[in-house]
């Protein structure tokens, strides 16, 4: 998972990498891009950040940490929302 601080240097590039690719489906229609760069550098950046390989750019949308609330007391698992009022893992209610 990315804190904040983190995000703010890999978010950037994932935006930008969807923009890229929706300008170039515009130009090429009918066949898809062969590359993308701002995709493959923001997978690049979360391997520095983090040491882990992840092959899929899309999936570090995932990879926020805000997105997710704290731990379970109960299984130690992030809730599902920082909202959530039953952790979805175990089923037991959120103290607050």
């Amino acid at each position: 998972m990315l804190d904040e601080t983190e995000w703010q240097s890999v978010g950037p590039l994932l935006g930008s990498s969807v923009e890229s690719m929706q300008r170039l489906r515009q130009q090429v229609v009918g066949r898809e891009p062969q590359t993308n760069i701002f995709g493959h550098m923001a997978l690049a950046k979360y391997r520095t950040l983090t040491g882990h390989r992840e092959t899929d750019a899309n999936v570090l949308w995932h990879h926020r940490a805000s997105l997710y609330g704290p731990p379970c007391a109960n299984c130690g698992k992030p809730l599902r929302t920082p909202r959530a009022i039953i952790c979805a893992a175990c089923g037991e209610p959120v103290r607050v």
